[in-house]
């Protein structure tokens, strides 16, 4: 099945903004992409390659901020009781799934609830 051309677009503006945040680097575990901060991971990425539907997993902390990702079309929180910890699986493909610049927030907020303090302040003095 063909992955939608805006839904990978979509998916490579938020893995390359995911990694080009402080500390961040890309890992492969379990043959999906993951980017990662200090040895722990802050967005599952999944694969691009049309096996899986395409979309992002993120922790959200922030009460309103994952209120709104879980309004998200077929977002749901993530499985293996992640869910329980603020993570919230969000679907690229569906018409009406976020934008690519919500999705960067969100990944931010993730970035920010897993990184050190320091990477954080270097984010901030950015």
């Amino acid at each position: 099945m063909a992955v939608a051309a805006s839904a990978l677009k979509k998916w490579a503006k938020v893995r390359e903004f995911a990694l080009g945040l402080p500390g961040a680097a890309e890992e492969f575990p379990w043959g999906e992409s993951v980017a990662k901060v200090n040895k722990k991971v802050f967005v599952f990425l999944g694969v691009d390659d049309g096996s899986y539907p395409l979309g992002v997993t993120v922790k959200l902390t922030d009460d309103t901020a994952h209120a709104h990702a879980l309004t998200a079309p077929g977002a749901e929180p993530a499985g293996y009781g992640l869910g329980k910890a603020g993570w919230v699986s969000v679907p690229l493909e569906p018409e009406g799934s976020p934008s690519a610049e919500l999705l960067c927030d969100w990944v931010e907020e993730s970035y920010r609830a897993i990184a050190p303090k320091r990477l954080i302040a270097d984010l901030d003095a950015r």
